[in-house]
């Protein structure tokens, strides 16, 4: 899913605000009890419903009045809007209530913390985060809501996904989106959303040319560059603070393993890897890769793909770019993007592609200080019932899709039309596959219509290369601790080495970046980054009932 987006605004303020939310929050009490400085607003439900758990609590709720919810989303670029598109016009209506959005960064975040008026809702991203890991400090337990309000909820949420985001007074306090088990990993229903694509104009140019040796590759960028001059040869995901789709991405494409005798691998380091991105600096020597693709933010990236500017590209978060990709098949016909193999591993290794994990993505809390907890829970419920993923995904049954013989879903054809050839308006209007709070890819695998046509060649180019990445989930330092400090200093440094490899400007300037980044490593506490790193691994296994 990806959830790109909201992964590159985290590192925004990782040094000043959230060492300010350590010790914040830490001063709200400990990570168990849930007993703090924030008052709990257990509301009295006697007149308005019974509790039953064969039937969603807001399906029951007599309450007239609407319930006023503010709802904080830890990301400047969420819509705020509520209650104009059909989606979230819908589930005001169902559930009788009204959300304000506020949206900002980890400073406006931890300024709720800091004495703030807190608001009913909470969304953050970063589920190793000192917010997430107190939240015992400041959020209400799923599970007591549940018990209390509406035990239908435990019927639509996963068990897997409880257990996993368990603190240690073993109770759950925030449930993600796109939250991944293994048993959706082994149904098929989950797409793959990396691919290296490139213009099917310029692929049958070429004659389909294959690119999986560096020598290949070298060769058609080479022959694209010579035969079609006005595109940029490769690109990739805006790199910014991170690593873009050159760093982990471009790992799994080629299969470099997940860990090593049972515990942590660097996988910077990999030689297969590192062979690749030594063939990207040679066709970066060749002209292949433009400057401008390494300062490029997400906003320049989106409108070169939008207009077909490159010939081929290194890509992550299909579905986020569907949009964009969707516009450029829908007026340039037989230029479209299509996946092709591209490189492949120099060891014979197969893709491990990853996709969204157990810990899934944006992760939803209720606050002590939440208006009515009572609704509150009616809405994570509704939200994660077949009734809400389905008005979600794809609307209003009559309205917007008809259900088929078969059991498969589509929109009607004004709606598949408006989604063909106006997605901004499609987006706007409707919202369908927006909106995605506890959204999960299963339902879309109900539908063709679930994402645009435009990335389904690469959707189907994915199938059975994914592998789940369940063991390397949230096992960095803690933060506050000097292996998190370590690791900050470690990531940046392999952001510039890593850009500077591929822009080196011979194999000796290549060389002397890796082993300066490889002493880097030494002299800033690597040893102890990895010592945590395999004791998480370790929890993790157990959690998930592996050896």
């Amino acid at each position: 899913m990806l959830m790109n987006k909201a992964l590159g605004k985290k590192g925004l303020t990782l040094i000043t605000a959230l060492m300010a939310v350590v010790l914040v929050v830490s001063g709200c009490g400990g990570s168990g009890g849930g007993s703090g400085s924030k008052k709990e607003n257990w509301v009295s439900i006697e007149d308005r419903y019974t509790p039953d758990a064969e039937t969603p609590a807001w399906q029951l709720d007599k309450k007239e009045e609407t319930t006023e919810l503010t709802w904080y989303v830890n990301a400047d670029w969420w819509n705020t809007d509520f209650g104009k598109d059909v989606v979230t016009k819908k589930i005001k209506e169902d559930l009788n209530i009204n959300i304000k959005f506020i949206t900002g960064d980890d400073t406006k975040l931890n300024t709720f913390f800091a004495g703030g008026e807190m608001p009913d809702l909470i969304t953050t991203f970063d589920s190793n985060s000192p917010v997430v890991q107190k939240a015992a400090t400041w959020a209400l337990p799923l599970n007591d809501l549940a018990e209390k309000y509406d035990p239908y909820f435990n019927k639509v949420a996963a068990q897997d996904t409880l257990n996993w985001f368990q603190l240690k007074d073993g109770k759950t306090y925030g449930y993600p989106n796109y939250s991944n088990t293994q048993e959706d990993y082994d149904s098929g229903n989950i797409p793959a959303k990396t691919a290296f694509i490139i213009r099917k104009d310029v692929y049958e140019a070429l004659g389909k040319p294959v690119m999986g040796t560096p020598e290949e590759f070298r060769a058609t960028l080479a022959d694209i560059k010579q035969q079609f001059p006005a595109l940029i040869p490769l690109g990739f995901n805006s790199i910014g603070e991170g690593t873009g789709s050159l760093g982990d991405v471009l790992q799994d494409f080629i299969g470099v393993p997940l860990e090593e005798n049972g515990g942590f691998y660097n996988r910077n380091l990999d030689e297969d890897y590192l062979t690749w991105v030594k063939a990207f600096n040679t066709v970066y020597r060749d002209g292949a890769i433009s400057d401008d693709s390494f300062a490029d933010d997400g906003t320049a990236f989106e409108e070169k793909v939008k207009a077909g500017k490159y010939a081929t590209i290194m890509l992550d978060g299909t579905p986020q770019q569907g949009g964009n990709l969707q516009s450029f098949y829908s007026n340039n016909k037989g230029k479209e993007y299509i996946a092709i193999d591209g490189p492949q591993s120099t060891a014979g290794r197969q893709p491990t592609l990853n996709q969204s994990g157990i810990t899934g993505w944006m992760i939803s809390f209720i606050t002590k200080n939440n208006a009515d907890p009572a609704k509150s829970i009616q809405l994570f419920t509704y939200l994660l019932s077949e009734e809400g993923q389905m008005l979600m995904n794809y609307g209003i049954e009559g309205e917007t899709y008809q259900v088929n013989a078969d059991g498969t879903v589509e929109f009607l054809p004004a709606l598949k039309d408006l989604q063909m050839n106006n997605p901004d308006t499609f987006k706007k209007d409707y919202r369908m596959g927006e909106f995605m709070f506890f959204g999960h890819d299963r339902h879309k695998a109900l539908s063709g219509d679930a994402f645009p046509d435009a990335i389904k060649q690469m959707q189907e180019w994915g199938k059975g290369k994914l592998t789940p990445h369940f063991i390397l989930e949230n096992i960095n330092p803690d933060q506050g601790t000097p292996e998190a400090r370590s690791l900050t200093a470690i990531n940046t440094k392999w952001n510039s080495t890593l850009v500077s490899m591929i822009r080196s400007k011979d194999d000796a300037a290549f060389d002397n970046l890796l082993n300066e980044y490889k002493k880097f490593l030494d002299d800033n506490n690597w040893d102890k980054i990895v010592e945590v790193r395999n004791e998480k691994m370790k929890v993790n296994k157990e959690k998930l009932g592996l050896k």
